[in-house]
């Protein structure tokens, strides 16, 4: 069914859609798996504020002739010229800007968890909520690759720890920072892979589909899920044929023994 026809027929109730058995046992699966990427990335970020390693590796880079002066802000203030840009990857702002989804990512899985028992995770919640992470995350992984053309002479795709390691951070003295900073990316792209599978499963669920398209307005929340909610009495009664139309009760029997004929009388007729 497309979704024009799907529309035309009054079908598509984009606020009570009904969760694919495969997608509804994926998502609780994945919540598992988000917190097992949740843990690191909250103690990476955390431990990274407010400036653990970012100076020095901007440093170390401009040293090498491999990005930006992080004196750029200070000779423009001496010189008396419009303060620079400074690139993402050595702002305080992307480091403030972790910390915040990765605290975001923790708060929306306690509340995933609670109405996904409570069966109120409904899939276009899920779908708003995804987009909106996995925007939140790809922007952090663009800014940690880190490009930095704020010196011409030293343009640098990016950040100088992806491509060419840590070994020029250990004159310095900062080789397990550097290490932080190269798991950092890679634990935020974890993060977003986890969110975009996420984004998959409630597209699927929110995909114009005549078998997950609800019934009567009444429905239990349980069709949501993909349950079937009517009773086991109920199915069994439609499966077996009506013996009789006449209800059995107490005084049915009473009657039908009063209707017989006893003996004596049996005897008596002719």
């Amino acid at each position: 069914m497309t979704l024009k026809e799907t529309w035309a027929n009054r079908t598509y109730r984009p606020f009570l859609r009904q969760w694919p058995k495969p997608a509804r046992k994926g998502t609780a699966w994945l919540m598992v798996v988000e917190l097992v990427g949740l843990v690191p990335i909250l103690v990476i970020f955390g431990i990274a504020q407010p400036n653990l390693y970012r100076t020095d590796l901007w440093k170390i880079g401009y040293e090498n002739k491999l990005n930006s002066n992080p004196n750029m802000v200070l000779y423009a203030y001496a010189n008396y010229k419009p303060l620079p840009q400074v690139p993402l990857v050595w702002s305080k702002t992307l480091t403030d800007f972790n910390v915040a989804i990765s605290v975001i990512s923790l708060f929306l899985l306690l509340v995933k968890l609670i109405t996904f028992i409570m069966k109120g995770w409904l899939p276009l919640i899920a779908l708003v909520v995804n987009i909106a992470m996995t925007t939140l995350y790809t922007v952090s992984v663009y800014g940690q690759i880190g490009p930095d053309y704020a010196d011409p002479r030293y343009p640098a795709p990016a950040a100088w720890y992806f491509r060419y390691g840590c070994d020029m951070a250990k004159e310095w003295g900062v080789y397990k920072s550097c290490q932080i900073a190269q798991s950092s990316l890679g634990i935020t792209f974890y993060m977003l892979m986890v969110y975009l599978l996420n984004l998959g499963f409630a597209a699927w669920a929110m995909w114009p589909n005549k078998e997950l398209n609800d019934g009567d307005d009444d429905d239990d929340n349980d069709s949501l899920y993909g349950y079937d909610t009517k009773p086991v009495e109920m199915q069994n009664m439609k499966n077996e044929p009506l013996v009789s139309a006449t209800p059995f009760t107490p005084r049915t029997q009473a009657f039908h023994t009063l209707n017989r004929q006893l003996p004596l009388r049996a005897q008596r007729a002719p």
